[in-house]
Order: C-alpha cells, then sequence, then structure tokens
C-alpha cells in the first residue's frame, strides 16, 4: 500500500528548531513533487513549501521564507522540512504530500491540484 509516512514534530519554544522528515513506503520520490502542507486550529489547509519533481526547485509560503527549509536525499527517499526560528503562529499539524506530476512548486503549494497519497500528519506545538 502506497503511503507517507512523516516523524519529527513534537513541542517546541518560540525560536527553537524541528526537523521533519517524511518518507515513502514501497515507492521512491522519483515521479514525486513533494510538498509541505499544514492546518492550524481552526483554520484551513495551506501550502508551507513545496519541491518540484524534475529540477527540486523550491516555493516557500511568505510566512515563512527565511525560516524554513526543504531538502531531499541524494536517493529521493526522504524529503525534509527544517523549521527554524518557529512562532507560536506556526503551531500546526504538518501534512506531507505528493503528486506524480511536473508542476511548478508554487502551482503544487497553492493547493489546486489532487495530490496522489497524503502522510497521517505531524503535530507541531509552539508553546513557552
Amino acid at each position: 500500500q502506497v503511503q507517507l509516512v512523516e516523524s519529527g514534530g513534537g513541542l517546541v519554544q518560540p525560536g527553537g528548531s524541528l526537523t521533519l522528515s517524511c518518507k515513502p513506503s514501497e515507492f521512491t520520490f522519483d515521479n514525486y513533487a513533494v510538498g509541505w502542507f499544514r492546518q492550524a486550529p481552526g483554520k484551513g489547509r495551506e501550502g508551507v513549501a513545496c519541491i518540484s519533481r524534475r529540477d527540486g526547485s523550491l516555493f516557500y509560503t511568505d510566512a515563512v521564507k527565511g525560516r524554513f527549509a526543504v531538502s531531499r536525499d541524494l536517493h529521493r527517499t526522504a524529503v525534509y522540512l527544517h523549521l527554524n526560528n518557529l512562532r507560536f503562529e506556526d503551531t500546526a499539524t504538518y501534512y506531507c504530500a505528493a503528486v506524480a506530476m511536473d508542476v511548478p512548486p508554487n502551482n503544487y503549494c497553492s493547493g489546486i491540484l489532487v495530490s496522489d497519497v497524503w502522510g497521517p500528519g505531524a503535530q507541531v506545538v509552539v508553546s513557552s
């Protein structure tokens, strides 16, 4: 069964850092664009950071630019979201998703595409 497995969520103080990982089971990310989305309590889901399939180009939503970074390993068996200088407003459930399309990362993060697979989510709580 095709699925994504996320890990790395937790409780962190403002200004702290976390790294989330997303690993596919039964496949690799060779043919997939990968995105990180988040949903805060009482709010809709938003695209946070996305990486394209072909050339690894990146997109970040304005709220996280300069603080978050996406990376993937050489064999495309994992994608990571590095969360730095965390703020209270970053508290959310973070979801990894993938779509088997060669699309610009900003398009994928816009939410207009239907992802092929989603992870179960990793909770990030920023609290003092």
